[in-house]
Formats: C-alpha cells, structure tokens, sequence
C-alpha cells in the first residue's frame, strides 16, 4: 500500500488528470442512463396461472402445483421456481437468468407445459401465462359482496362486466376472477334407464357435449342476393337439453 501511495504523490499530476476523466466519464454516461421511479431489478420472470375450480388448498398444491414445478425445474436457464396456492387457483413465478430474453424463456416454459398438461385433472383448466409484465408491478385484491345476489350471479358479474372494464383500463396486465360459482347445467344419469335403452355412457356425454352448439350452415344464393346460413342451438334453460337426441335405434 505505501508504494501505491507514494507512487500516487510523486504523480499527482497524472492520478488529478485521470480522476478528471473519470468525473467527466460519469457525468457523460448519466446523462443517458435511463430513470425510473420503480426500475425493474427482477430477473426475467414467466407467471403461470391455473385454475381448478372447486379443488381445496391441499389438492391444487400436490396435483397441479407440484407437477408444474417438478417439469419447470428440468428447463434450460432457470434459476428459480416460487409458487402460491390458494382455493381454486395455482400461481408459479419461473425466475430465469439474467440476460435471458423474456420470450424465449416464455417459449421454454410453454414447451414444458405442453408435456405436463395432460396429467393434470380433468377439471383443472388448461395452464396460462400470465402477460409480460414486471414483478414490480403491483397487485391489487377486491372482493365483490352482495346480500341481495347469490354467488353465481356475483361471479356472473366478475366475469362478464367487471373484468372486461378492469382489463379496459390503461396498465392493467391481467384480470383472474376467483370464487364464487360458475353457470353450468348438471345431467345425472340414471344406468337402469341407459341399459334398457341400449344407451352407452359414451353416446349420452357425445350428446351433451352436442346439444349447446351454433353450427353454420354455410351461404345460400338466390339470384343476386346471398344469405348466410346459421343454426342456433345453444340452450338456454336445462329443458332443451332435455329434449336432445341422444342416440338413433332403428333407421
């Protein structure tokens, strides 16, 4: 260290003309660096969202959370895999490292998706990724209560007015409605029934899976003038499910 310094006094000269340029250096280099209020000092980060509706706490971690993690852990790049689980709902961060470009990593991430997507339950939607967006960013809990409404007229509301609305204002990401109950017309089948009419169980959820569809029937042409064609069958109450074909005996 005293030969340093030494050295240092007997070059003053030359040790105030480089802290000069170096002062100068930084001052030049400011000038350019870009400023934020909240500056992103997160690694390149892919948000995973999935929905299992009605599925407690404890079944959303071991059937869809841990194979999610356990097939992200294997990909190529990254650093490290966080999550939460809640009622109904599996959120995992993949954390990948830094310089990776954000839309590889997402092509990554996707890619390992794909492979783990059919051992999840049946009624565990299909995994999503959240938008691009900071981790800085911030996020917002509201609940919507009523003494007048039930829950399915709630999630009705969340789902058809107040995300549409949300998702409409400017520097939100992402709307994930959680809770509530969703519309949906529950048929039970009855096996005495189904076996004397010869009737599989394949053949009735076929027709179920039918019976609410819009199919197009194309264009017909008169003349000069063109009508387009539509065959409206979505249900609107559970009696026109009712009133479904379900199988053909006999021609």
């Amino acid at each position: 260290m005293k030969p340093l310094i030494q050295w240092s006094i007997d070059h003053h000269w030359m040790v105030m003309a480089f802290s000069v340029l170096l002062l100068f250096g930084g001052i030049w280099t400011a000038r350019d660096m870009p400023v934020d209020v909240f500056p992103d000092l997160t690694a390149p980060t892919v948000t995973i969202l999935t929905e299992g509706h009605g599925m407690a706490p404890e079944e959303m971690e071991s059937l869809v959370t841990f194979p999610l993690e356990s097939a992200i852990n294997g990909a190529s790049s990254v650093r490290r895999v966080r999550s939460a689980t809640a009622l109904g709902i599996a959120v995992v961060w993949v954390e990948f490292d830094w310089g990776t470009d954000i839309f590889l990593a997402r092509q990554i991430v996707a890619e390992k998706l794909a492979l783990v997507g059919g051992t999840l339950p049946p009624q565990v939607e299909r995994p999503v990724l959240a938008p691009v967006s900071s981790i800085m960013g911030e996020i917002l809990f509201f609940a919507i209560s009523s003494d007048a409404q039930d829950p399915l007229a709630l999630r009705t509301a969340a789902d058809t007015v107040v995300r549409r609305r949300l998702l409409a204002v400017a520097g939100v990401s992402q709307v994930t409605p959680i809770g509530g109950a969703e519309r949906q017309y529950q048929v039970v089948a009855r096996p005495e029934q189904l076996r004397a009419n010869s009737i599989s169980l394949t053949e009735l959820l076929n027709a179920v899976r039918g019976a609410s569809q819009n199919t197009s029937a194309g264009v017909y042409t008169e003349g000069p003038q063109e009508y387009v064609l539509q065959a409206v069958g979505r249900v609107r109450n559970p009696d026109e499910i009712g009133e479904s074909v379900v199988a053909l005996r006999g021609g």
